[in-house]
């Protein structure tokens, strides 16, 4: 028996979270975004259970370079382009898309090459102003080398659903790009919250890993988490009313209490944060985290299960523990949790257990 941490991945997961993805907005393309190792969870094993999809989509050159050197045929768009010679070099060489968002950038494409401009309707963070979007698309049409495919933004606040920023961002693209011109605006949130911002391309992230996009909303709308964050129980002990538990006595028993200590901690990527109360799947039944999460171990009450063994095994987040629970107990979010399982966590793509 390994007592050591696991991550299992479920392949099945992904097609079914695609399929959910294209009901949703079934007149729209699906780019698959797989930056940042898949959010964790394996880019190759990402991407060949997404090749269903229309394309992919990654942040940087690297992480496309990695995907054609493995085999793999699909598009792939490049959402932060290319910041020097070498990298444009690297994508026509690959055949990459890249998405341009500021001026320089146009002017280091000297071969033909696809490519997408990036408008800000208000996310502030990357993308042509609204001044400067005419600019660039004016000089899109006088080079030849900048082969046009389409025009993007994205919604900086489309996880909540009562906030009009996103209505607002929607007007804005559609005041400042023709209806002529191939489009994309809607991330995960987008795709199952405003229908009024699906285009001809959608770029579907986070919905894809199984996790709800959006914030107040308990709803899952039938996405599979494809990651199952795993552990044992490594020690038992019975603790009296009084009894500190953890560095600095964080938690104080308040009655007779039976303690697990779990092989976990904050060096495999599970929150230091997460605070007291926060959910451990163990045997079908939530067991609340009690202390400091340590760098190789948590601490929880299981006082209302019956003959627990050592050994045990426990669900973290994933199958029957939402890790937006996690997410939320722990002040942070799932892509946060996901991207960062540590590499000492073992890695599995179905259940042994």
């Amino acid at each position: 028996m390994d007592f050591r941490p696991k991550i299992i991945i479920d392949p099945r997961a992904f097609a079914h979270n695609l399929m959910i993805a294209r009901q949703s907005a079934p007149n729209s393309l699906i780019m698959a975004v797989i930056k940042a190792n898949a959010y964790g969870h394996g880019l190759i094993v990402a991407a060949e259970a997404l090749k269903q999809a229309d394309a992919f989509a990654v942040a940087r050159i690297g992480e496309a370079v990695t995907l054609r050197k493995a085999g793999f045929q699909q598009k792939i768009m490049v959402l932060e382009g290319a910041n020097n010679v070498f990298e444009v070099n690297q994508a026509v060489q690959y055949q990459l898309i890249l998405v341009l968002h500021q001026i320089e950038q146009l002017y280091l494409i000297k071969k033909p090459l696809p490519i997408w401009l990036k408008v800000d309707t208000g996310m502030h963070r990357l993308g042509f102003s609204p001044n400067n979007i005419t600019r660039a698309l004016q000089i899109c049409l006088e080079n030849a080398n900048l082969q046009l495919q389409g025009v993007l933004t994205h919604l900086a606040n489309a996880d909540d659903p009562q906030d009009s920023t996103s209505d607002q961002q929607i007007a804005l693209f559609d005041q400042l790009i023709s209806a002529d011109l191939t489009a994309s605006i809607a991330n995960s949130a987008g795709i199952l919250a405003w229908k009024q911002s699906h285009r001809d391309w959608n770029r579907a992230g986070i919905m894809l890993y199984g996790a709800n996009p959006l914030i107040h909303q308990q709803q899952n709308f039938n996405l599979k988490p494809v990651m199952t964050f795993k552990s044992r129980i490594i020690a038992i002990q019975d603790y009296q009313q009084g009894d500190k538990i953890g560095y600095g006595g964080h938690y104080q028993c308040q009655q007779a209490t039976q303690i697990a200590t779990i092989a976990v901690g904050y060096g495999d990527g599970y929150p230091r944060h997460a605070k007291n109360g926060t959910p451990i799947l163990i045997r079908q039944q939530y067991c609340p985290l009690v202390g400091r999460v340590s760098m190789d171990m948590i601490m929880v009450d299981i006082s209302l299960l019956k003959s627990v063994n050592i050994g045990e095994s426990v669900i973290l987040w994933g199958a029957g523990l939402p890790v937006e629970l996690i997410a939320h107990a722990s002040n942070t979010i799932s892509y946060d949790l996901f991207c960062g399982i540590t590499e000492r966590v073992i890695r599995e793509n179905h259940d042994n257990d």
